[in-house]
């Protein structure tokens, strides 16, 4: 069975300090995101793993409304 989305062994999950040095903003911002629900995230322990896809449509959404 496979979907549009591809199965979870597929998706790269990166942590809170790769999202934010991706996005040059700090770790607490990415944080604020997470908690406010602006950016999915899993929580594996006591830290944060967001889906690339998620922070790759967030930064094409984010673009397409600056301009």
């Amino acid at each position: 069975m496979s979907g549009s989305k591809g199965s979870l062994g597929e998706v790269r999950f990166l942590t809170v300090a790769e999202v934010a040095a991706i996005m040059r903003v700090s770790k607490m911002t990415v944080y604020r995101m997470v908690h406010s629900g602006t950016l999915p995230a899993i929580r594996v322990g006591r830290s944060y793993r967001v889906p690339k896809r998620d922070v790759d449509n967030y930064l094409r959404e984010a673009f397409v409304h600056a301009g």
